[in-house]
């Protein structure tokens, strides 16, 4: 009798402090809103001259911040919808910053940002602009660029290969496709140049095959006097494409010409990759899942997967009791998706009954 007294004391104790707890929890959940974007190691420069004001150098850091944060998020064409926003509106965007290594160079202040902008309004932002935003995944990737020389006839895999050597040069910060090029390899490259009418239909495989990446591009660029054609073969995550550009009066003996067709391939290649990752928040599914109260520390290693899945907007705590604890959540995506990322965080989910149980 006084076993069982001792342990129904023991229980209410647990009760009690389990609800204690989880009050705490859902406070840090509902700042799942403080959850950031966040933009790094960001120099910003300004004259130091007699009317140097230090609150036009934070707002010119935080412009500069929110076009690098739309650069890694947003594809070209959105990107240009939302560049010139105001900077009152970005304010709203940010939940904090630090600028770091001030410095007085030759007349120049110069500082270190980094701007953390609030998730859920930025997102929101997007949503009212019409535009899905990316999740921002890096991605490596082997790149096979071959020029051809259509008025001499020749081919260059890798020497006399202007965009080989140029290729991994002045990436911008926000780039998310890492880019491996291939080491010479001399039996390919006599077997294209003897074979270089051959080219478009050549699959590369002993080339791709040396390499452990499953993700690759071919470059194939025709230059024809001052003209350039572009024909690019993309796979990433099993997803092919062909995508085909034009360029007129270009000088590939002028740096300028040569930077502007590499800027404008890598950007068409980070808005594919940017198209396979967009966020639908127009999707709202609201799920309702339970977990066993008495398995804490499951209960918080579900609510930190809530917050690395990219999908889950919002969640919060909406009812416990002694047996379960049960959480309410929005995900933009299907329920397939929820549950495949539930399954790649190393959890089972029961879907059988209204309310989800992870088990």
């Amino acid at each position: 009798m006084q076993i069982n007294k001792k342990l129904n004391t023991f229980d209410n104790v647990y009760i009690i402090f389990l609800s204690t707890v989880l009050i705490i929890n859902i406070i840090l959940i509902s700042s799942v809103n403080a959850i950031s974007f966040k933009i790094t190691d960001l120099e910003v420069a300004e004259p130091f001259e007699l009317n140097f004001n230090k609150n036009k150098v934070i707002n010119k850091g935080f412009k500069k911040a929110f076009i690098e944060l739309i650069s890694l998020l947003t594809i070209s064409e959105d990107e240009n919808k939302i560049k010139n926003t105001s900077i009152s509106v970005i304010k709203t965007l940010i939940d904090s910053f630090t600028i770091s290594n001030e410095k007085f160079v030759n007349n120049k202040y110069i500082a270190n940002f980094d701007v953390n902008f609030n998730k859920k309004k930025t997102l929101i932002f997007f949503e009212k602009k019409n535009i899905f935003p990316s999740i921002p995944h890096e991605k490596n990737l082997l790149l096979i660029p071959i020029l051809v020389d259509l008025q001499s006839d020749k081919v260059a895999l890798f020497n006399n290969n202007i965009f080989y050597d140029e290729w991994n040069k002045n990436n911008e910060r926000y780039f998310l496709l890492n880019y491996l090029l291939p080491s010479e390899d001399l039996e390919e490259m006599n077997f294209i140049s003897q074979n270089n009418e051959m080219i478009e239909d050549y699959d590369f495989k002993k080339t791709i095959a040396k390499y452990d990446l499953d993700d690759f591009i071919i470059t194939i660029l025709y230059k024809d006097n001052n003209k350039l054609k572009v024909l690019s073969k993309i796979q990433l995550n099993n997803f092919y494409k062909i995508d085909i550009k034009k360029f007129e009066n270009i000088n590939l003996s002028n740096s300028e010409n040569v930077n502007l067709v590499l800027k404008k391939l890598k950007n068409t290649y980070e808005n594919y990759w940017k198209k396979m990752n967009q966020i639908n928040t127009s999707i709202k599914l609201a799920l309702s899942v339970s977990l066993n109260s008495k398995e804490y520390k499951k209960i918080q290693y579900f609510e930190n997967s809530l917050h690395q899945i990219d999908l889950v907007s919002s969640f919060e705590i909406f009812k416990f009791n002694n047996n379960k604890t049960y959480f309410k959540l929005i995900y933009n995506g299907t329920p397939n998706n929820f549950i495949e990322d539930i399954k790649n965080k190393n959890m089972e989910i029961e879907t059988q009954t209204q309310i989800w149980e992870i088990r």
